[in-house]
């Protein structure tokens, strides 16, 4: 055979058993570590019996609760008793009615002695000067006297001046006075008595006897004399 020859079949011989040589320790090497590989994996695989892998609990926040809303109250408003009047209480008295005053004139004739107490008047039964606090009116003896208004007796008696004297009470303060009546008037004290209404009879006034029958005339009004014209034009 040629050297040539040879020489080229022994290179690719000891090529290929260099290969084969290298092949084989690839693959004992690539054994060896497969089977260390394989013998160590059940022991990183298995975990301890009494561990257990639990899922991470999340962790819930707990919102604070909202504070109830502050309830207010509204103030009532203050009472304007600075700007407000004080009211009149009101009065529960009870009132009674009361009818129309009507006046009347007791007895018509001539006026024989007016009414006088700021000067002094001459009386000829006593021939002395005195004040005269009615009006005298001149009439026939049993004339009927009248009571000038409505009212109730206050007294029924004989003066030893005036003679047989009635006295009547009125509404608003006034009383009047009939006085030289003859003895034995129609009413007694307590009556009520009407305007007009005939309470006695003209007679004669020893104080007043020299000016013969008449009547004697006076009024008051709250326990003051006044002018009895003044009342019976009321």
């Amino acid at each position: 055979m040629d050297n040539r020859k040879w020489d080229a079949v022994r290179g690719s011989i000891g090529f290929y058993a260099t290969l084969a040589v290298c092949l084989l320790a690839a693959g004992i090497s690539g054994y060896f570590l497969l089977t260390e590989r394989n013998a160590n994996a059940p022991e990183q695989a298995e975990a301890p019996a009494d561990t257990a892998v639990s899922a991470p609990v999340p962790v819930i926040r707990e919102e604070p609760s909202p504070e109830p809303a502050a309830v207010i109250t509204p103030e009532p408003p203050a009472e304007e008793t600075a700007s407000m009047p004080e009211l009149p209480v009101p009065d529960d008295t009870p009132v009674a009615a009361e009818a129309p005053r009507i006046i009347v004139s007791p007895l018509q004739g001539e006026i024989l002695a007016a009414f006088s107490v700021d000067q002094l008047t001459y009386n000829p039964t006593l021939e002395d000067w005195r004040v005269h606090t009615g009006m005298d009116i001149s009439a026939e003896e049993g004339t009927s006297v009248l009571a000038a208004s409505a009212g109730t007796v206050l007294s029924v008696g004989s003066d030893p001046l005036m003679g047989t004297t009635v006295v009547l009470r009125h509404n608003g303060g006034y009383q009047t006075t009939y006085a030289s009546l003859q003895d034995s008037p129609a009413v007694e004290v307590g009556d009520s008595v009407s305007a007009g209404q005939i309470i006695g009879t003209v007679g004669t006034a020893p104080a007043e006897a020299a000016q013969g029958p008449h009547l004697h005339f006076s009024v008051e009004h709250d326990g003051d004399a006044i002018d009895p014209e003044d009342y019976l034009n009321q």
